[in-house]
């Protein structure tokens, strides 16, 4: 009897001891959420998602992208636009040679700017402890951050255009409304009354007809109190006068045929360094007066080394995971005839 459960218990043991030998030497399928078709990096895909995130921040943060021109290329630190002029015409005498006529013509370089990048290292001890993904959110401000840096340049290049002179001989520069500018009120306050700043804006409209500028893809760029004050203003949206808005909204979409844009971003100080005046200082300058950018697509341009993209992944020696943000790009003066700066004061 005691040998037969002796033999039994050592049946148990065998079986049991089989079995944990079964467990320990098969390796679990583990479904590796970061990985494409279940092969490759194990964080493939996280890093598509915080580069998505990267990208949604910026189109929203951004108003200038697609009201300017933009050129992409693959190598080079700078790219030339062609500027001409325009050419004549005129009655042929019979018998006279067509010899043709000389047409002004010149090019614009815009050079591209230093590597733009926002960067942040996350702890792998801190993300254990915190209880939300803080990574996320961080990529989300980079995205906006950057976003915000191109459209100063981008509206800081717009003013600096208003104020330049054609690179093509026979061609107009850019134009400024002053206060005291011809048809306006008596003592117009550009930065507090929104019925001086619609007289300004038809005074702009004026000024792109008289210059052949195209009357398609105009706006007008104003801060928002500067908005605000035109919502108020007596013709603006009312539509006895062809206005284009809604008070009870708080909204104004067009005055004189020009789309009207709300942004924090119009300069509106004495930039001389730093990241707001970009690399070699290209667009610095004194801000303080302006009041209003009124302009058309083909005024600036912007040329890409280097778009929007991120970089992530784990460095072993920090113990953390970095995320980096960036772009090179450069921003220039195409068509200055086609920018006009509004000024509160001369």
């Amino acid at each position: 009897m005691v040998l037969l459960v002796k033999s039994s218990l050592d049946s148990l043991i065998n079986f049991q001891s089989s079995s944990q030998e079964i467990q320990y030497m098969t390796t679990a399928n583990v479904t590796r959420l970061g990985q494409i078709n279940g092969a490759g990096e194990a964080d493939a895909t996280f890093a598509k998602i915080y580069a998505g995130e990267v990208l949604t921040a910026f189109e929203k943060s951004t108003v200038m992208a697609d009201r300017h021109m933009t050129r992409s290329i693959d190598s080079g630190k700078s790219a030339a636009f062609p500027a001409t002029g325009l050419i004549d015409a005129y009655y042929h005498t019979p018998g006279a040679k067509l010899l043709g006529q000389k047409v002004n013509q010149n090019e614009v370089l815009i050079h591209i700017d230093d590597l733009l990048v926002s960067d942040a290292y996350f702890a792998n001890i801190d993300e254990a402890k915190n209880h939300y993904d803080m990574r996320s959110i961080v990529t989300s401000e980079q995205g906006r951050k950057l976003a915000q840096v191109m459209d100063k340049h981008l509206l800081q290049v717009g003013v600096l255009a208003a104020r330049a002179a054609n690179v093509v001989s026979g061609l107009p520069g850019g134009s400024v409304i002053l206060p005291t500018e011809d048809g306006m009120p008596t003592s117009a306050d550009f930065m507090k009354n929104g019925d001086h700043l619609a007289a300004a804006l038809f005074a702009a409209a004026q000024k792109f007809d008289e210059k052949d500028v195209p009357e398609e893809d105009r706006y007008a760029f104003v801060k928002p109190a500067q908005y605000y004050k035109l919502v108020q203003a007596e013709k603006t949206i009312n539509r006895d006068f062809g206005g284009s808005g809604a008070y009870s909204d708080g909204k104004v979409y067009r005055v004189a045929g020009i789309e009207i844009v709300k942004t924090n971003n119009l300069p509106n100080a004495n930039i001389t360094e730093g990241v707001d005046a970009g690399t070699a200082a290209r667009y610095a300058g004194d801000f303080s007066k302006t009041a209003m950018l009124v302009m058309q697509k083909q005024a600036i341009g912007t040329v890409k080394l280097l778009d929007l993209g991120l970089d992530t992944g784990y460095d072993p020696t920090r113990q953390a995971h970095f995320v980096i943000s960036k772009y090179a790009v450069g921003h220039g003066i195409l068509r200055p005839q086609a920018a006009i700066e509004v000024r509160s004061a001369a």
